[in-house]
């Protein structure tokens, strides 16, 4: 089969959920949430303190190597700041060009550049010239801001401007998280373009990765929300493609995500302040809520909480105990 890809999502898959999910296994790489290129030389501080896995030979704890995005719209900003990324010898880096927030497209930047095709040539000529052969150069597109009048437009210039693969996230900036994915428009992208040309949007399911990959005619696939609401999806194509019988168990699934979730509640606690540990808690919570009813059960327990340290009753009560499973 083709590679696993776990994508970026912004305030959620940190550093802290991609070595709990990589744990898991199946990825063959990652890429970290897109690190904002906005006119200043960036110190490579700021590039440690979103991807720590940069002092891990750009990997994560399970070895699962990460690619660093980088998200802007002048080019020769974001050339200076990846020539800067470039000497922490990262597994890959990528553009973001699919970003869909607000506060992102009003400056111009993520999906909004989708509507000049011309201006994505620029970045990533520019960011090209700085970036030697044996770092994987890569980019991240949406099919475009209202519709797919430019998409293969922007593919095109993408491809001219030195990218060696493209991840599509089969929507439109306008359409944000809305299903359906329009995987027909990635068969359409591979047409055009002579590189590799990776899949996302809406796979939750073995089922729908294969539809994916069927319809895209794409083997690569990268997957986010659906790999944070089911940590063993993953897990579960891989066994699929070997031919093996997936048959899906929630309750022991539960069971093996116990561990993990005392560990990622340990990790955000020694992360970020007090203050703020629960809310990411209740977020990833939140997620895997679509899947198992034992997070619905805990989720709605801490929903109304908090402290941290209630928070660690509640989850012991559940038979989540970080005391016993240590990061």
């Amino acid at each position: 089969m083709g590679k696993l890809l776990l994508a970026p999502m912004e305030g959620l898959v940190d550093d802290v959920l991609r070595d709990v999910l990589t744990r898991v296994g199946a990825y063959d790489l990652a890429v970290s949430e897109f690190i904002r290129v906005s006119g200043n030389l960036l110190p490579p501080r700021a590039f440690r303190r979103l991807c720590p896995e940069l002092d891990n030979g750009s990997r994560t704890r399970a070895g699962t190597p990460l690619v660093v995005q980088l998200l802007g719209s002048d080019p020769a900003c974001m050339a200076e700041n990846a020539a800067q990324l470039v000497a922490l010898a990262p597994a890959g880096i990528d553009l973001n060009f699919g970003c869909p927030a607000p506060t992102v497209n009003r400056h111009g930047g993520g999906a909004m550049l989708l509507a000049d095709p011309e201006q994505l040539l620029r970045i990533a000529a520019a960011v090209r010239r700085v970036v030697p052969a044996e770092i994987p150069f890569t980019a991240k597109m949406r099919l475009g801001v209202r519709d797919t009048a430019k998409t293969l437009d922007c593919a095109r210039a993408l491809a001219a401007g030195g990218i060696v693969a493209l991840v599509v996230h089969a929507r439109t900036r306008t359409d944000g998280y809305r299903p359906p994915a329009h995987w027909e428009w990635i068969a359409r992208i591979r047409a055009v373009v002579e590189m590799p040309v990776v899949a996302n949007g809406e796979v939750w399911t073995v089922a729908d990765h294969a539809r994916c990959c069927a319809v895209s005619g794409s083997d690569d696939v990268m997957i986010g929300r659906g790999a944070v609401a089911d940590p063993f999806l993953a897990q579960r194509i891989r066994a699929q493609a070997a031919g093996e019988v997936v048959a899906v168990d929630r309750a022991d699934d539960w069971r093996q995500l116990q561990p993990l979730l005392a560990s990622y509640w340990q990790q955000v606690c020694a992360k970020v302040a007090a203050r703020h540990a629960p809310g990411r808690l209740k977020l990833w919570l939140g997620s895997l809520r679509r899947n198992f009813v034992e997070a619905e059960a805990l989720f709605m327990a801490i929903r109304t909480l908090a402290g941290v340290e209630e928070i660690s009753r509640v989850l012991a009560l559940h038979g989540i105990s970080a005391h016993k499973h240590p990061a």
